[in-house]
């Protein structure tokens, strides 16, 4: 039985730790916070519950396969899961709107025929197939294996071109995927809005960003009774009938090397635990910056994520009078000035004036405090921003105000009556990520292409005896992955170097 020190309580984390404690391990996880879940949080007030993280489940198959090897309680037992559809509802620009069915590819493309035009849903479902494709070839790799120590294989783009001529270049990003592809701008919109979901610049990001929205229509979208924040309780209880240990409130500040291996951390109260493994589920870049993994042996570790300078803003609100009947859970209101969304989270220019808004209307009673109000939430991806540096939009006064009026009233479009029905709001900017999670940043996924850019850190490090897990290192960021992240680095304690994978 193994001593382990588990650094930071994301999903991502304690989903190694109860993976690593069923494994006979004596399992001790130490969280800066007061509480377990890193940004998958909720915020409760006047009755009124948001979730100011994810909102929404993609590959519950996931977490699913992390509850069956844990215990005999499967994870339906433990949340209500509820498939959302339509899984999307999308208003455009030139105010067309269209509903998506949940993992329905003829209802998708009977949906954008109806909505776009005939012609429109045959050359989504074209794309969808060579996203299929870019899928095949990296699913194994990207989602299920441990990065290899090469990892020059993944800057090449699996994402197929379509056969259109002898001399037509390939794209080389996910925006120039949309133009040249699909034929009409609101079938880019709807591309893009898929990878700024993730936090991804679709005017940077590879090609196999295809991979999400083929992902999401094959696979569903699912949704967590009372908000995804039960998700991570039921992570948490698990952990705790595995009889792993949490101790809140306890910052490390570094990891003790010892032979050439990690052996313990250091908290900042001075104390030194040892440890026979450390798993670090903090984020890699905020372990880097605050010293807390060897610093001065930079040039030694890989590169993360480089591609992924993002961060989210979140509005929560509180509305009076009921949910009308048949509203979509799930309304995307695309931008207006996708030039301007673009040069924004490229740091080239100021916030956008119009972002795309993801607006989220959970059809939730935990989430009110009656029948006669709601919960909303809205949320867009930004620039993250460095504390202290010229040119950080959320250190100048007013900026995140001004930016949530514009984000509200981009939400009306989705919401009926929203101005008039607004009890009060609270925003919440990637200042407030940082101070959860350790980092404004929100990780994307692994993605191949790119140079390699959009890769995470691997869940190995050049230190023996230390791991990485969660939405920093590999497969990357998002709820899914993270728990993939956990399955990963428990097979490698576990197994040693002849772990070749999750089945």
């Amino acid at each position: 039985m193994a001593r382990i020190a588990v650094i930071g309580a994301g999903t991502g984390a304690m989903a190694a730790a109860a993976r690593l404690a069923v494994a006979g391990h004596r399992v001790t996880v130490y969280e800066r916070t007061e509480t377990y879940g890193g940004g998958v949080r909720r915020l409760v007030r006047d009755g009124f519950g948001f979730d100011t993280g994810p909102g929404l489940l993609h590959l519950p198959a996931v977490y699913r396969d992390l509850f069956v090897k844990t215990g005999k309680e499967p994870l339906e037992r433990c949340v209500e899961l509820t498939q959302v559809d339509p899984a999307s509802r999308h208003v455009f620009a030139d105010g067309t709107a269209v509903s998506l069915p949940n993992a329905s590819r003829a209802g998708t493309v009977s949906a954008l025929d109806d909505a776009l035009g005939r012609g429109a849903g045959e050359r989504w479902a074209a794309f969808l197939n060579r996203a299929r494709d870019a899928w095949d070839r990296s699913r194994r790799p990207l989602l299920e294996e441990p990065l290899p120590a090469d990892v020059a294989p993944f800057s090449r783009d699996p994402y197929p071109a379509p056969r259109t001529g002898l001399l037509r270049r390939s794209a080389t990003t996910l925006a120039e995927v949309g133009r040249r592809e699909l034929g009409d701008g609101r079938l880019a919109a709807l591309l893009e809005g898929y990878a700024l979901a993730y936090g991804l610049d679709p005017a940077a990001a590879p090609p196999s960003a295809a991979v999400l929205p083929y992902m999401e229509q094959t696979f569903g979208t699912w949704y967590v009774r009372g908000g995804m924040r039960a998700l991570a309780d039921a992570v948490y209880e698990r952990c705790l009938a595995r009889r792993v240990a949490f101790v809140f409130g306890a910052e490390v500040t570094g990891v003790v090397e010892k032979d050439g291996r990690a052996a313990g951390v250091e908290l900042a109260d001075g104390r030194v635990v040892d440890a026979d493994h450390v798993v670090a589920g903090a984020p890699v870049p905020a372990l880097y910056r605050d010293h807390v993994v060897a610093w001065e042996r930079q040039e030694e570790w890989p590169r993360f994520q480089t591609g992924v300078a993002t961060g989210r803003v979140t509005v929560c609100l509180a509305l009076r009078g009921a949910r009308e009947e048949g509203a979509a859970h799930r309304t995307v209101v695309h931008s207006a000035d996708p030039a301007g969304e673009r040069a924004a989270l490229a740091g080239g220019g100021p916030l956008c004036g119009r972002p795309t808004v993801v607006v989220l209307r959970p059809d939730d009673p935990e989430l009110r405090p009656d029948g006669d109000h709601e919960a909303v939430t809205v949320t867009a991806s930004v620039p993250a921003g460095d504390p202290g540096a010229p040119g950080d939009p959320w250190s100048v006064e007013g900026a995140a105000e001004a930016f949530a009026d514009r984000m509200v009233e981009a939400a009306a479009a989705a919401v009926p009556g929203l101005r008039e029905r607004l009890l009060w709001r609270e925003v919440r900017t990637p200042v407030h990520t940082g101070e959860e999670t350790g980092s404004r940043r929100v990780p994307g996924p692994a993605l191949a292409g790119g140079d390699g850019a959009y890769l995470p850190a691997a869940n190995t490090a050049p230190l023996p005896g230390l791991y990485f897990a969660g939405g920093w290192s590999h497969p990357g960021g998002g709820l899914a992955h993270a728990g993939m992240s956990g399955a990963l680095v428990a097979g490698l304690v576990v197994e040693g170097a002849d772990f070749r994978g999750s089945r």
